[in-house]
């Protein structure tokens, strides 16, 4: 298929997305940019944080970890263990975090460590938000735009650095006004966009192979793509270390983070917001499934087109990888992890089916990205910054700053893009869930201690040292656990580790509250 004719494409639902943000940011101010003045359809934004929760990482990691190997077998539908613990974080959201969130009326959920135990603790916690969410928004930008120079702007010979900075521009364009008002239905859309276009992968890889869905789990299970539960104890992929994580990470991923909470907080009833929560768990973890399934139809596909297991030498070591010929690259190439789902699309799947997974994969960059660049905007201005209190500003003023930082954000995006360019990793989303461990830990520290202890906190940077101490020691353990601990390696579990780190060096400092009701 022409680049060009691609590239038109995305153009043209670039142009869509900017009619969508013009129409909503009509007369928006800076409350509709924060919160969306409260107004928010629960249905639409359970639907629209579908899109942001999943992001391009699920798009092309998750169907293409099904056939990479770990531990002498496939990774197959391992991660239905994560999804597991999704379900469990995110009733924790719903029945606890919620109506903590509602009974205080926040903007920014890290006015509630404000309120808990002083501007430190809140400056702190925003802070860590700030880190993760650019660090895990740019991961997931990165591995869209990445497909995208892969599957299309290589053949025009256009540099990555250019594809970054101009897909960044088009979503510092259509969020530059609307905020989370816009982001609610442009989420809506591209979340349609990309369930679209998984069924119809789904679909048409089975009609090709004449396979009924009973029969393709039939043949995966044989090839021993269905495995599901690890019982291996030191692994990192033990079951109970993969839904205990999950959990967690969704506790603090979701939870303790301003972009995902920020669209249910502007929900303006709570029981509507937990709805929204509840549905969007359950339909979450069905489409993940849809994904997995996706991954293993694109195995077997790429089998029948002569793809075959072989071991090749990395650094000295044998390294199992999944070689074969796609159409305009020279020689075999490695199609295992991140390039599976682009290759077959791209290189043997007909043009139409293409088309739908360009369409699809920028509708799944889109969410993660303008919603994290909106978040970490109203984090900055409202929890570093006081835009809000600084009554020596209008309306004019504070909005002249905001878009400042709005820039600035996208600066920093593009910079952290290269970066991980740079890194130039097979799999993103391992990327993705290891650093989470390392920046979300202190969050869910702060907030786990203000939620079940009723001790006070010192209001000085011992609270931030501590923060930052924390996930040190989480990384050491990490790095000699193998050692330390009789062959037992530290896997995802290792975000409740930096939270108990933290925890406890926050309870060292702590101290006995006099007054009842603290919290």
């Amino acid at each position: 298929m022409s680049s060009t004719l691609l590239l038109s494409l995305v153009l043209l639902y670039f142009l869509i997305l900017l009619g969508v943000a013009w129409y909503t940011s009509r007369n928006s101010n800076n409350e509709s940019f924060f919160i969306g003045n409260r107004s928010s359809n629960w249905m639409l934004v359970a639907f629209g944080m579908i899109g942001t929760s999943l992001s391009g990482v699920t798009f092309v990691s998750v169907p293409g970890g099904v056939g990479d190997i770990a531990g002498g077998n496939f990774k197959g539908f391992a991660y239905m263990q994560v999804a597991i613990g999704y379900l469990i974080g995110y009733c924790v959201i719903a029945f606890i975090l919620l109506p903590l969130y509602y009974r205080l009326r926040l903007t920014s959920i890290y006015n509630y460590l404000l309120q808990r135990f002083g501007t430190v603790a809140y400056k702190t916690g925003a802070l860590f938000f700030i880190i993760s969410r650019t660090v895990g928004a740019t991961a997931r930008l990165y591995l869209v735009i990445n497909v995208l120079q892969f599957a299309i702007l290589n053949r025009m010979g256009v540099p990555f650095a250019v594809t970054a900075f101009v897909i960044l521009l088009m979503i510092l364009l259509y969020t530059f006004e609307g905020g989370v008002k816009t982001i609610v239905y442009t989420d809506t859309l591209q979340t349609s966009l990309m369930i679209t276009g998984l069924i119809v992968c789904v679909v048409y890889i089975l009609h090709h192979l004449n396979l009924t869905t009973g029969g393709a789990l039939h043949q995966l299970n044989d090839r021993g793509y269905l495995y599901v539960f690890n019982t291996d104890v030191n692994s990192k992929g033990f079951f109970v270390k993969q839904i205990v994580g999950g959990a967690f990470i969704t506790i603090a991923m979701t939870g303790l983070d301003q972009e995902m909470m920020q669209k249910n907080i502007s929900v303006k009833k709570l029981g509507d917001s937990q709805k929204n929560v509840i549905t969007m768990a359950i339909v979450l973890v069905g489409v993940l499934f849809l994904f997995l399934l996706l991954g293993g139809l694109l195995y077997l596909y790429a089998t029948t087109q002569g793809a075959a297991y072989t071991d090749v030498m990395v650094q000295g070591k044998p390294v199992k990888q999944l070689l074969m010929m796609t159409p305009g690259h020279t020689g075999m190439i490695n199609v295992i992890g991140d390039k599976m789902f682009p290759a077959i699309a791209m290189g043997f799947l007909p043009p139409a089916i293409g088309t739908i997974f360009i369409i699809a994969l920028i509708s799944a960059l889109f969410p993660s990205a303008d919603g994290a660049l909106t978040a970490l905007t109203s984090s900055f201005c409202i929890d570093m910054l006081g835009l809000q209190q600084r009554n020596d500003l209008n309306e004019k003023g504070k909005k002249r700053i905001r878009l400042m930082v709005h820039l600035s954000f996208a600066v920093i995006f593009f910079l952290c893009i290269l970066v991980f360019y740079a890194m130039n990793n097979n799999s993103i989303i391992d990327i993705i869930l290891d650093l989470a461990g390392y920046t979300y830990g202190p969050l869910l520290g702060l907030f786990a201690f203000g939620l079940i202890s009723k001790r006070k906190l010192p209001n000085t940077l011992w609270v931030t040292l501590i923060a930052l101490a924390a996930p040190i020691l989480s990384y050491i353990l990490s790095q000699q656990s193998k050692t330390w601990f009789n062959g037992y390696q530290i896997g995802i579990e290792l975000l409740l580790i930096n939270g108990l780190f933290t925890y406890l060096g926050l309870l060292a400092i702590s101290y006995k509250n006099k007054t009842d009701g603290a919290h």
